[in-house]
């Protein structure tokens, strides 16, 4: 289960784990849809509660319940720097997630909500969580400290780097295609949110995201890399609020293109605009992979992951070029498996209870 704030994702799975079913809930907050497999159906989601209900109910019409599961998994965007591996949730665990939830407001909440209604309707049914920040835990405080004075108020203040699941997905899928896991890794999550991830030997040791999901590259709404000072700057002219929301949610390929956040209906527009914001995602994603490449001390392939890495043939050509300085070096194309990595971690942790 991935709860966000504006659909709920699910998908079921055998103890093999293969994917035997999903129910998404989209457009919460008004008229909403849900989808059990390729069928969507208009219905009215007026919050996350009615979104949760209509997903177990959605569940229950294809003849499966709560408590016929061996566990729900959840996605979890923050960990902190306590939760570095999956977890089986328990009331300590569940207050650990709830005391990230100053490092991602926008996203623990709706996870906790999820939890909470899970429990509330099957509470003997067992649950753990994946955590996004968990893949990034290896990265060395070099990478992952600011230049910030060693006070204990500003101990949360770091980089934390996220997409943990997909690159723990796409490391086990990749080598697959690769024959072994090249030991120099650049790694490119690009879609909505999109991040880059230095890995070394299967360890993250360097990402573009940093302290929040707002960090690094050029996003579908998110401003990506910016001076502290422009972010004063806007607190200053526009509020505290308003600055947060522009930078989150009217900003990236959104405020550039004045347009969409959707790189396919960039890629089939004609304005000067939609052409420059796909050449300005293009061009950070190049500029921000040498510092990654920087941190791995060479390359050895370049894979792309998430839904403009996989379905975008014009940005993966786009960014192969503007990286050919770097010599002849295989690239390959993963397909985002998160919730089967979900799933593996949620087995991994029964089969040792």
């Amino acid at each position: 289960m991935n709860a966000g704030s504006s659909s709920i994702k699910t998908a079921l799975f055998d103890g093999a784990l293969s994917e035997l079913l999903r129910i998404e809930a989209t457009g919460i907050g008004g008229q909403g849809a849900v989808k059990i497999g390729e069928t969507s159906q208009s219905v009215d989601l007026p919050d996350n509660a009615s979104a949760l209900s209509t997903i177990i109910d959605a569940l229950g019409s294809q003849g499966i319940a709560l408590t016929d599961l061996r566990c729900v998994a959840h996605r979890v965007v923050h960990g902190g720097t306590g939760l570095t591996t999956a977890q089986r949730i328990t009331p300590h665990i569940r207050q650990e997630i709830a005391d990230c939830i100053p490092l991602a407001p926008l996203h623990n909440p709706h996870h906790l909500a999820a939890i909470d209604a899970v429990q509330q309707a099957a509470p003997d049914l067992p649950q753990c969580a994946s955590f996004d920040t968990a893949f990034h835990a290896t990265i060395p405080a070099l990478a992952h400290r600011f230049a910030l004075p060693d006070q204990p108020d500003l101990a949360g203040l770091r980089r934390y780097g996220f997409h943990g699941t997909s690159y723990a997905a796409l490391i086990h899928r990749l080598p697959d295609q690769s024959g072994i896991l090249p030991p120099r890794l650049l790694a490119l999550h690009l879609g909505n949110g999109a991040s880059l991830c230095a890995i070394k030997d299967g360890q993250s040791i360097a990402t573009t995201m940093g302290y929040s999901p707002l960090g690094g590259l050029t996003m579908g709404t998110r401003a990506g890399e910016i001076d502290p000072g422009a972010v004063l700057a806007l607190a200053r002219l526009r509020g505290l609020d308003a600055a947060d929301h522009l930078l989150h949610h009217q900003s990236g390929l959104l405020g550039l293109s004045g347009l969409s956040a959707d790189m396919r209906t960039l890629e089939s527009s004609d304005t000067p605009e939609a052409h420059f914001a796909i050449a300005h995602f293009c061009y950070w994603i190049g500029r921000q992979a040498g510092s990654m490449i920087a941190a791995l001390g060479g390359l050895d392939a370049i894979a792309f992951t998430g839904g403009i890495g996989e379905k975008s043939a014009r940005v993966r050509d786009t960014v192969l070029e503007n990286l050919r300085w770097m010599g002849d070096v295989p690239s390959y194309i993963v397909p985002a498996e998160e919730e089967l990595h979900i799933a593996r971690e949620a087995r991994d942790l029964l089969d040792q209870t």
